[in-house]
């Protein structure tokens, strides 16, 4: 009789609207899991109240796929697990793809954001990465393997990522060129 109730009330069928939007999640998360994060920073934030202090976390995340996509995002929370949950969810919101030439960088770059700046340069095969914590985060994450980098100015973790971004985000694609102008890629690089 409570079974036919339920039915019978707008809403009853909520175990039914449970798994589809179950498996709308699965779906989704099955085209995003090939992304592997990486968290750079956590930092604990303190708010004085009334009876004392009151800790929050708010964690930066770098996600990339290893083949040219990779994003960042900031995620805040009262538990560091959960800080960095939002931070990948912001990061998979992100993405952007990065032009990259036998596994390096294209040309040299600047990027700057706020007192952050960043120099990037490409590198001959097996240099590695050579950069600092933020930076290497997000070239490992977006499968640049020989790269050489400089953090100028600002340590903080959240410019150095947004720099090292926006210099990313100025990159041209050489292929992109090379059919611009008409020419080939060998002439694009040895002119």
């Amino acid at each position: 009789m409570a079974q036919e109730r339920d039915n019978n009330r707008p809403g009853g069928d909520r175990q039914r609207s449970n798994d589809r939007d179950r498996n709308k999640d699965n779906s989704r998360m099955g085209a995003d899991s090939d992304f592997k994060e990486k968290v750079v920073a956590i930092n604990r934030v303190a708010k004085v109240v009334k009876g004392g202090r009151r800790f929050s976390f708010s964690a930066i995340v770098v996600v990339g796929d290893g083949n040219g996509n990779v994003g960042y995002g900031l995620g805040k929370a009262n538990e560091v697990t959960d800080a960095i949950a939002k931070g990948i969810d912001d990061a998979k919101k992100n993405v952007v793809k990065v032009p990259m030439y036998k596994h390096t960088v294209p040309h040299l770059m600047e990027g700057r954001y706020g007192g952050g700046f960043v120099l990037i340069q490409p590198a001959a095969a097996g240099t590695g990465v050579i950069a600092g914590g933020a930076m290497r985060a997000v070239f490992e994450s977006a499968g640049i393997k020989d790269v050489l980098a400089k953090s100028k100015g600002s340590s903080n973790p959240h410019n150095v990522v947004k720099a090292t971004f926006a210099a990313l985000a100025k990159m041209r694609d050489p292929l992109q060129i090379a059919q611009a102008r008409g020419i080939s890629l060998a002439r694009v690089f040895n002119g």
